[in-house]
Protein backbone atom coordinates (compact mmCIF):
# COMPACT_ATOMS: atom_id res chain seq x y z
CA UNK A 1 0.00 0.00 0.00
CA UNK A 2 1.28 3.15 -1.13
CA UNK A 3 0.66 6.96 1.48
CA UNK A 4 -0.97 9.20 -0.57
CA UNK A 5 0.51 12.63 0.21
CA UNK A 6 -1.13 15.19 0.62
CA UNK A 7 -1.24 17.27 -2.86
CA UNK A 8 -1.40 21.26 -2.63
CA UNK A 9 -4.00 22.76 -5.24
CA UNK A 10 -2.40 24.28 -8.78
CA UNK A 11 -1.25 27.94 -8.15
CA UNK A 12 -3.39 30.33 -9.17
CA UNK A 13 -2.94 32.76 -12.14
CA UNK A 14 -2.12 35.74 -9.54
CA UNK A 15 0.73 33.65 -7.97
CA UNK A 16 2.31 32.43 -11.33
CA UNK A 17 2.30 35.94 -12.55
CA UNK A 18 3.77 36.85 -9.58
CA UNK A 19 6.09 34.23 -9.48
CA UNK A 20 7.48 34.78 -13.00
CA UNK A 21 8.13 38.20 -12.25
CA UNK A 22 10.28 37.29 -9.37
CA UNK A 23 12.47 35.20 -11.97
CA UNK A 24 12.87 37.43 -14.28
CA UNK A 25 14.70 39.62 -12.30
CA UNK A 26 16.72 36.78 -10.83
CA UNK A 27 17.31 35.14 -14.06
CA UNK A 28 17.51 37.51 -16.83
CA UNK A 29 17.94 41.37 -15.93
CA UNK A 30 18.90 41.05 -11.94
CA UNK A 31 17.32 44.95 -12.55
CA UNK A 32 14.38 44.95 -10.62
CA UNK A 33 13.10 48.44 -11.50
CA UNK A 34 13.52 47.66 -14.81
CA UNK A 35 11.36 44.35 -14.38
CA UNK A 36 8.97 46.28 -12.39
CA UNK A 37 8.25 48.83 -15.17
CA UNK A 38 7.66 46.31 -17.74
CA UNK A 39 5.80 43.85 -15.75
CA UNK A 40 3.43 47.16 -14.63
CA UNK A 41 4.13 46.85 -10.78
CA UNK A 42 5.23 48.71 -8.16
CA UNK A 43 8.49 48.51 -6.96
CA UNK A 44 6.73 47.66 -3.27
CA UNK A 45 4.83 45.08 -4.55
CA UNK A 46 7.70 43.28 -5.84
CA UNK A 47 9.54 43.15 -2.61
CA UNK A 48 6.58 42.42 -0.78
CA UNK A 49 5.93 39.60 -2.86
CA UNK A 50 9.55 38.57 -2.87
CA UNK A 51 9.49 38.51 1.35
CA UNK A 52 6.96 35.98 1.18
CA UNK A 53 8.77 34.14 -1.45
CA UNK A 54 12.13 33.64 0.65
CA UNK A 55 9.88 32.81 3.88
CA UNK A 56 7.04 30.37 2.59
CA UNK A 57 8.22 29.69 -1.16
CA UNK A 58 5.93 29.59 -4.05
CA UNK A 59 2.94 28.75 -1.49
CA UNK A 60 3.81 32.80 0.02
CA UNK A 61 3.02 33.92 -3.29
CA UNK A 62 -0.69 32.80 -3.63
CA UNK A 63 -3.48 35.43 -3.41
CA UNK A 64 -4.40 36.10 0.60
CA UNK A 65 -7.76 37.61 2.06
CA UNK A 66 -7.85 41.28 2.71
CA UNK A 67 -10.14 40.85 5.33
CA UNK A 68 -9.12 41.97 8.85
CA UNK A 69 -7.77 39.41 11.39
CA UNK A 70 -9.50 40.70 14.06
CA UNK A 71 -12.67 43.86 14.74
CA UNK A 72 -11.96 45.12 17.99
CA UNK A 73 -15.32 46.95 17.78
CA UNK A 74 -17.55 43.55 18.00
CA UNK A 75 -20.18 43.33 20.08
CA UNK A 76 -18.97 41.12 22.75
CA UNK A 77 -19.79 37.46 22.89
CA UNK A 78 -21.68 37.76 26.50
CA UNK A 79 -23.86 40.44 24.85
CA UNK A 80 -24.53 38.39 21.55
CA UNK A 81 -25.70 35.27 24.23
CA UNK A 82 -27.24 37.96 26.54
CA UNK A 83 -29.45 39.10 22.88
CA UNK A 84 -30.25 35.26 21.44
CA UNK A 85 -32.00 34.46 25.40
CA UNK A 86 -33.84 37.53 25.30
CA UNK A 87 -34.80 36.79 21.89
CA UNK A 88 -35.91 32.97 22.04
CA UNK A 89 -37.25 33.19 25.48
CA UNK A 90 -38.83 36.65 25.82
CA UNK A 91 -39.85 36.99 22.02
CA UNK A 92 -38.39 40.51 22.63
CA UNK A 93 -38.01 42.97 19.59
CA UNK A 94 -34.62 44.84 19.03
CA UNK A 95 -35.83 48.22 20.65
CA UNK A 96 -37.25 46.35 24.28
CA UNK A 97 -33.72 43.94 23.84
CA UNK A 98 -31.95 47.53 23.66
CA UNK A 99 -33.82 48.64 26.86
CA UNK A 100 -33.58 45.94 28.94
CA UNK A 101 -29.79 45.15 28.05
CA UNK A 102 -29.37 48.99 29.54
CA UNK A 103 -31.34 48.84 32.28
CA UNK A 104 -30.65 45.56 34.09
CA UNK A 105 -27.29 44.73 32.75
CA UNK A 106 -25.47 48.02 32.14
CA UNK A 107 -24.80 47.62 28.13
CA UNK A 108 -25.82 50.02 25.89
CA UNK A 109 -25.83 48.91 22.15
CA UNK A 110 -28.35 50.71 19.76
CA UNK A 111 -31.50 49.17 18.58
CA UNK A 112 -30.33 48.98 15.07
CA UNK A 113 -27.05 47.01 16.54
CA UNK A 114 -29.37 44.39 18.06
CA UNK A 115 -31.21 43.99 14.61
CA UNK A 116 -28.30 43.39 12.36
CA UNK A 117 -26.87 40.75 15.18
CA UNK A 118 -30.53 39.09 15.44
CA UNK A 119 -30.72 38.94 11.31
CA UNK A 120 -26.85 37.90 11.04
CA UNK A 121 -28.05 34.46 13.11
CA UNK A 122 -31.25 34.18 10.88
CA UNK A 123 -33.66 35.45 13.82
CA UNK A 124 -34.71 38.54 12.34
CA UNK A 125 -38.38 37.53 12.19
CA UNK A 126 -40.64 35.94 15.18
CA UNK A 127 -42.37 33.09 14.03
CA UNK A 128 -46.31 34.08 13.58
CA UNK A 129 -47.24 32.38 16.43
CA UNK A 130 -44.63 34.11 18.60
CA UNK A 131 -45.48 37.49 17.19
CA UNK A 132 -46.89 40.57 19.43
CA UNK A 133 -50.65 40.48 18.50
CA UNK A 134 -52.71 43.84 19.29
CA UNK A 135 -55.40 43.81 21.86
CA UNK A 136 -58.27 44.21 19.22
CA UNK A 137 -57.35 41.27 16.69
CA UNK A 138 -56.37 39.25 19.63
CA UNK A 139 -59.70 38.55 20.49
CA UNK A 140 -62.67 37.32 18.36
CA UNK A 141 -65.86 38.27 19.61
CA UNK A 142 -68.52 35.71 20.04
CA UNK A 143 -71.10 36.25 17.51
CA UNK A 144 -74.14 34.53 15.60
CA UNK A 145 -75.50 34.59 12.05
CA UNK A 146 -79.03 34.82 13.73
CA UNK A 147 -80.03 37.95 15.52
CA UNK A 148 -81.20 37.37 19.14
CA UNK A 149 -79.18 34.30 19.59
CA UNK A 150 -78.64 34.02 23.09
CA UNK A 151 -75.53 32.25 24.79
CA UNK A 152 -77.13 29.11 26.42
CA UNK A 153 -77.18 29.33 30.55
CA UNK A 154 -75.20 27.57 32.80
CA UNK A 155 -77.10 25.30 34.94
Amino acid sequence: MSKSTPTTPPLDREAKRRLAVIRHVEEASGDVAMSCRYFGISRQAYYTWYRRYQAEGVEGLRTRSKAPKTCPNATHVEVVGKIIYLRQNYHFGPEKIAMYLKRYHDVTISKSGVWRILNRLDMGRLPASQRYKRHDRRWKRYEKQLPGHRVPARS
